[in-house]
This record gives structure tokens, sequence and C-alpha cells, in this order.
């Protein structure tokens, strides 16, 4: 099972081209407005679940934000998160029938982008899935013995009755 992943953000280009490529194709890449909060959570949570909608959620009340989405004609496809727990990247997730277009990439790099900017050095990224992708995309590397690693503790169902 894949673990935690590292991003070196000092070596990371401030290169906001990523964005400009996603216009072109229709998509805007942004941090949401406040009043659009409500909406991001729920469609969160009906796309990717409510484990991720959480982080969201948090990620949300940030001052600043530090979240960003991406939107075509007016509805959400994608999102990324940081300093949901602080220090860490994600979740991050984009549309089934919008991938393949960058989007992905683009959220990354804006979200990365940000934490730089703020001073991070590094950024985490916790128990990630498509590991080929951050390693291409930022050069993150994996963290040895990092799985189940923060998660190790978190609560695994919802017991409400």
């Amino acid at each position: 099972m894949p673990g935690d992943m590292l991003v070196k953000l000092y070596d990371l280009r401030e290169d906001w081209n990523c964005i400009a490529g996603q216009e072109e194709l229709g998509i805007t890449i942004r941090k949401p407005f406040d009043v659009e909060n409500h909406v991001l959570v729920r469609w969160v949570a009906k796309t990717f679940g409510d484990a991720w909608s959480s982080e969201v959620d948090k990620a949300l009340a940030n001052r600043p934000v530090s979240c960003f989405i991406a939107v075509k004609e007016g509805l959400p496809i994608g999102f990324a998160v940081y300093d949901s727990i602080l220090g860490y990247f994600g979740p991050t997730g984009v549309e089934t029938s919008c991938r393949g277009k960058g989007t992905g990439k683009a959220l990354l790099l804006a979200a990365l982008i940000d934490m730089k900017l703020k001073g991070y050095g590094y950024a985490i990224i916790g128990q990630v899935g498509p590991v080929e992708f951050y390693k291409k995309a930022v050069g993150a590397v994996e963290i040895p013995d990092s799985y189940p690693g923060l998660y190790r503790t978190r609560i695994k169902r919802d017991l409400t009755p």
C-alpha cells in the first residue's frame, strides 16, 4: 500500500502556465468564492465521498482559503486542497469524464505554488494513490515506512444511528 510522498517546494518553479492552458479548454482554475462553499462540499461528498468533503470543508475554513477548484461551464469538475492537515497537500480529484486534460496537474501545481509562496519548504502528499503521477508532475519522492502514517488512528466508520 502506498504511503506518503514528499515534494521539495523550494525546487518548484512558480509557473502559472498550467492555469492558462486550462483556460484554453474552457476550464477556470481558481480559489472558490465563499458563497460556493456549501455547493463545493456537497459536490465533493457526492463525487468523492465524505472523508474528502471533510478535508475540503476544513481547507475552505482556513484563512486564506487553501483550496483550488476547476470550473467548466459553471460546474465544478475538480478540486485540490492543502493544509486540511498542516503541511499536507490533498486530497485532490477531477471528475472521471474530465480527466486526461491536465486539470489534475494544474490543480496540483496551483496548490503547491501557493504553499511555496506561503513559505513552506516541503509539502507532504498523504496516502498517495497515483505515485507515478506525483513523481512525474512535481518530482515527489516516497517516504519510506509511511503507511498508514498519520491516519493510523483514524475513525474508520460513522457510528451515528
